[in-house]
């Protein structure tokens, strides 16, 4: 019984998120815009009735209250009742707060469990070499600053600007609506690129090792 509520609850958390997209529709008719918003209540009838439920049998009813899947119960519910006898047009950026819901699936993943133990253990790894991401991410916008500005006075005004070149380059995406002119900066791009490669790989050697790490330890 157990597994067959959370499937069903999956099966409503898809249902809604599809209906949240055909709501976007432009062509909708009289007919149907009714529909969707009395399914939207019966939707969230439902959510709020599973809240209460896991809430009335929680051992600890605090911490569950302060656990992640509570606070992404209430948040996945919590536009519509602050719509409630109000104007929603003033509301309407929080209905896409339903989007939330879809992270409600996690609860009924096992696997992410070994993507928890995973980045618990190379957790102080990730920190270390995000600060120093940031710090090369830094470093890069000056060095291509000083190289391009006086040649692109209008495109490297400042290091903020040159910031944008630095995440695009440094990221390997590259959209090359900002780029280098000059030899100098050709040659810093070239090896701002080679170092962008080792941002991508670092961690995603990092983490790899450590799900393959979590999934030996689940398995003994």
């Amino acid at each position: 019984m157990a597994r067959g509520f959370d499937l069903c609850i999956q099966l409503l958390i898809f249902y809604s998120l599809i209906c949240l997209t055909i709501e976007t529709l432009p062509n909708l008719s009289g007919a149907e815009i009714p529909f969707f918003h009395y399914n939207e209540i019966t939707l969230v009838a439902i959510f709020t009735l599973e809240f209460l439920m896991r809430l009335w049998v929680a051992d600890n009813k605090t911490k569950y209250l302060c656990s992640p899947f509570a606070l992404i119960d209430i948040v996945a519910i919590l536009p519509f009742y602050i719509g409630l006898g109000t104007d929603m047009r003033a509301l309407r950026a929080l209905r896409f707060i339903r989007l939330v819901r879809i992270f409600k699936i996690t609860r009924y993943t096992k696997s992410l469990d070994r993507y928890h133990k995973a980045f618990r253990e190379i957790k102080v790894d990730l920190i270390l070499f995000t600060a120093i991401t940031l710090l090369l991410l830094y470093l890069a916008s000056i060095g291509i600053y000083h190289f391009e500005h006086e040649a692109q006075p209008e495109v490297f005004k400042s290091i903020f600007d040159a910031m944008w070149w630095s995440v695009a380059t440094l990221t390997t995406v590259g959209y090359g609506d900002i780029y280098p002119i000059t030899m100098g900066g050709k040659l810093f791009t070239f090896v701002i690129l080679m170092l962008g490669l080792g941002a991508v790989a670092v961690p995603t050697g990092l983490v790899a090792t450590a799900l393959t790490n979590a999934r030996s330890n689940g398995n003994e």
